[in-house]
């Protein structure tokens, strides 16, 4: 089976609702999403659906190049997997982009994350938890702590992630793009003495 890369984003938007969390968590990043591609142009979680409104949430096909990630800064980890187990995500993973309305960010849980204790609501998660539940349904990792428990931070120790980049998050997509512009520029090699039409 051929072997493909999927991609752990964490972030701190330092929107009010992640400063919150923070100050609990004491941790630098405290939003998850998952992506197949390093260039992040697919990547899904829970959370806002609208910019400015934290409290109307769910499902969600990120834009990293929106207002929200515009100064965040990121942590991003990649992990081999089989194209069976990308299959398996992506799958998991459409079904549930179908049926989005459906879904409901689970911000009650947030509670059992502080209280310790797991608060499972039907149809609802929130970011970690989603992240949590597409790792286990690609059958690569069974957590024996309850995904309604997870939080961020726990998810790159759940499998073999590695470490990709630190820092802004608009670097990272500055490097990017110029990779991309390295790698589709041809350079004609010209021999030396040799004049400008010489090479057409």
């Amino acid at each position: 089976m051929k072997e493909k890369k999927i991609f752990l984003l964490l972030t701190d938007t330092g929107t009010m609702l992640t400063r919150l969390i923070k100050a609990y968590t004491k941790m630098p990043y405290n939003h998850a999403s998952i992506g197949f591609c390093s260039e992040l142009g697919e990547v899904y979680s829970f959370g806002r659906k609208t910019v400015h409104n934290p409290f109307i949430g769910g499902f969600v096909k990120e834009d990293i190049h929106s207002i929200l990630f515009q100064q965040a800064d990121c942590a991003l980890y990649s992990l081999t997997v089989t194209d069976y187990q990308i299959e398996k995500m992506r799958d998991y993973i459409q079904v549930m982009e179908k049926q989005k309305e459906t879904y409901s960010y689970n911000f009650i849980g947030l509670f059992g994350v502080i209280l310790k204790k797991p608060i499972k609501r039907t149809r609802a998660f929130f970011c970690s938890q989603f992240v949590a539940t597409v790792l286990k349904e690609g059958k690569i990792m069974d957590s024996e702590k309850d995904f309604s428990l997870i939080k961020p931070s726990d998810l790159p120790h759940l499998a073999d992630f590695q470490l990709v980049f630190e820092g802004r998050l608009k670097d990272y997509q500055n490097r990017v793009m110029k990779e991309r512009i390295s790698h589709n520029c041809h350079i004609i090699p010209v021999e030396i003495g040799a004049s400008w039409t010489d090479t057409i």
